[in-house]
């Protein structure tokens, strides 16, 4: 089986499962949960015998992971060209308190999805649907982009095929029994007023990240 850029899938690759604490293994579920949620993840591979990395906004679509960036950045265009890449997010749900030091832990969901990245056939959509899928609505508010700012942007597109990723999560307290207090302190990613820098009302893409609707 290969993936959308061609290079084969091998479900047997020791990089291909988890060979400590396996019962953290989690499922498509998982995976997909965390990459609606995250914002923001880290792209990986080698250039020029060098490991090089860099943190980058994202969003999921369906079977592929969205990114972008500038045609100008040569490492890019090193992995738009076909090098394989690992894309890691991590997300911290919680500081796991033991009563000792060797105990404590965190709660949270993490992912790497490895393969080869394809350039988006249609970097316009692309760039819409990731940018909608970041802030929902804003397309619509804003002016079309140019032929200009499409050519200095390339839209790619990294395929999740099975036997090319792995999910993971810690939940719960820690382990064994104390006398001493222990827990869990929650973690969380909020929302923060807007910061005005031009014009007078925040559209109304920006306001619904701060309060959104409720769901039903």
């Amino acid at each position: 089986m290969t993936s959308n850029g061609g290079t084969p899938t091998d479900a047997t690759s020791p990089l291909a499962s988890l060979t400590r604490k396996p019962e953290r293994a989690g499922d498509r579920a998982l995976l997909d949960a965390l990459l609606d949620e995250a914002k923001v993840g880290t792209l990986a591979t080698v250039v020029d015998g060098l490991p090089w990395s860099v943190p980058m906004l994202f969003a999921r679509d369906g079977d592929s992971i969205l990114l972008h960036g500038s045609t100008g950045a040569g490492a890019l265009r090193h992995v738009a060209a076909g090098a394989p890449v690992t894309f890691t997010v991590f997300v911290l749900d919680g500081l796991v308190i033991a009563d000792t030091l060797f105990d404590h832990s965190a709660n949270y969901r993490s992912a790497v999805v490895r393969g080869v990245l394809d350039v988006a056939d249609d970097a316009e959509s692309a760039l819409e649907m990731l940018s909608d899928k970041l802030i929902p609505g804003r397309v619509a508010e804003v002016r079309p982009t140019t032929r200009k700012e499409l050519a200095a942007t390339v839209a790619l597109r990294l395929p999740i095929v099975d036997g090319r990723w792995i999910a993971k999560a810690r939940t719960g307290g820690p382990g064994g029994e104390s006398t001493d207090w222990t827990g869990v302190v929650p973690v969380r990613t909020t929302y923060d007023a807007p910061l005005t820098y031009s014009g007078e009302t925040p559209p109304e893409s920006v306001r619904a990240l701060v309060n959104p609707s409720p769901v039903d």
